[in-house]
């Protein structure tokens, strides 16, 4: 009896043995993420469209690679409103879960952002907040903007079951959150260990490795997103700062090539600052194949505006030109500005060059009629007969004061020094002005 006992001891604990092995393995696997794929992508410097483009990009990756995570590692001082909102759009779409891990600053537009995401982590030093709207002149933004991101921020901190007062305080002034270094005045900028207490992170791990563990995701294959060459150049590009530069760049290079002969170094530059321009905006999503045919029929209706009189291609061609910028925007605001900017420049440089260099060289050379019938050239209009001075003859008709004498048997026609002389008046050529012979009667 005894012995039956034991063996059936026996039995039950390599019954035991093989069901915690067989329920272990997958356990261990759910706890570590072995098997699933993790996404990393950067937000990093300006909030702009560019960096909309690449997340759109990166995040469509993850979602066709079957991702089971997607964590985007923020490092931002915020930036446009548009391109933060657009980036906020595709992140409450994704059926994927989402973490910020921000390793710096998650400032302005990049807080909005974060609070779009599942998941906040913080390492020790970062920051997260300070999202008041500012215009590109550094002003507050009017009345209307300023409340519509307020609702935004608190739209996003809602829908992932966070307190909207601090999302609230992040783009309002007015709210009093002395407690968190914010008083009444003061946009809130929330610390990691603030942000865990009012639930906004959870948790403060220091690198990408820990914040692993923390998701369970330490075995989970690691795909890291980076932007590519074009969408780095883009991203540079569509930087508000380096558009009015660039166009500028693109104005002043042809317009110094009118005056110098042949194609050289300042219509290349302008010429590649426009392809730039267009290829960054390309890139970025911002502008289509239609604006570069605009584009290249204003180019060509200003260069047939040289060989065809009356300035109305000319005209036409200049819009299209502006048109094609315009539909390559993504702000009309801005694009005024930078297009304004262009074109002081560009009248200031066409003035000093018109100063030094007048019309005579260049392209002008070739539209500009230059030829004169100078005496140099071996042009005369008439023979200055000097050897006529001292000739005696007689006026065949009265001088009143101008007429006809006969010189040696020639007609000329003449004019008395100012005083009425008759007719067979024997008269003296005592001047001649080209073809003007002045007489004295004698």
């Amino acid at each position: 009896m005894q012995n039956a006992r034991s063996k059936l001891w026996t039995v039950l604990i390599i019954l035991s043995a093989f069901v915690s092995l067989f329920y272990a393995t997958p356990l261990q696997a759910q706890e570590n993420g072995e098997g699933k794929i993790v996404y990393v992508i950067p937000i990093e410097k300006e909030v702009e469209r560019g960096l909309e483009a690449f997340v759109e990009r990166t995040t469509n990756e993850a979602m066709e690679a079957n991702a089971d995570h997607i964590i985007f590692e923020i490092d931002t001082p915020g930036g446009r409103v548009d391109a933060a909102r657009n980036i906020a759009t595709l992140l409450q779409d994704l059926d994927i879960t989402t973490t910020s891990y921000i390793t710096s600053d998650a400032l302005s537009a990049g807080s909005y952002i974060a609070l779009n995401t599942d998941n906040i982590y913080m390492t020790s030093t970062a920051r997260m907040g300070a999202s008041g709207v500012i215009t590109s002149d550094g002003n507050a933004a009017d009345k209307k903007a300023q409340s519509a991101w307020i609702s935004a921020m608190e739209s996003a901190a809602t829908s992932k079951g966070r307190d909207p007062l601090y999302a609230k305080a992040m783009a309002d002034a007015d709210i009093d959150l002395s407690e968190y270094g914010a008083p009444k005045g003061e946009f809130l900028t929330l610390s990691p260990t603030s942000a865990v207490e009012v639930g906004y992170a959870e948790a403060i791990v220091q690198h990408r490795t820990e914040l692993l563990t923390e998701l369970g995701l330490s075995k989970a294959k690691v795909v890291e997103s980076e932007p590519t060459v074009a969408e780095e150049i883009a991203r540079f590009i569509t930087n508000p700062i380096v558009v009015p530069i660039l166009l500028s760049l693109a104005s002043i290079g042809l317009v110094v090539e009118l005056y110098s002969p042949g194609f050289g170094v300042p219509g290349s530059i302008g010429l590649l600052s426009l392809v730039l321009f267009f290829y960054g905006h390309i890139v970025a999503g911002l502008a289509g194949y239609e604006a570069i045919i605009l584009l290249v029929l204003g180019i060509g209706l200003i260069i047939a505006e040289l060989f065809v009189p009356g300035g109305i291609l000319g005209i036409i061609g200049i819009a299209a030109v502006v048109g094609s910028l315009f539909m390559s925007s993504y702000d009309i605001g801005h694009m005024a500005l930078s297009i304004s900017i262009a074109l002081v420049v560009t009248i200031i440089v066409s003035v000093i060059l018109f100063k030094r260099l007048g019309l005579e060289r260049g392209i002008f050379k070739h539209i500009i009629l230059s030829d004169a019938t100078t005496t140099e050239k071996g042009y005369v209009s008439t023979v200055n007969r000097l050897d006529l001075i001292g000739l005696q003859g007689e006026a065949v008709t009265p001088l009143r004061p101008s007429g006809t004498a006969v010189f040696d048997d020639e007609r000329l026609d003449v004019v008395s020094e100012g005083g009425f002389i008759g007719d067979h008046a024997t008269v003296k050529i005592v001047k001649v002005e080209g073809s003007r012979i002045v007489v004295r009667e004698i």
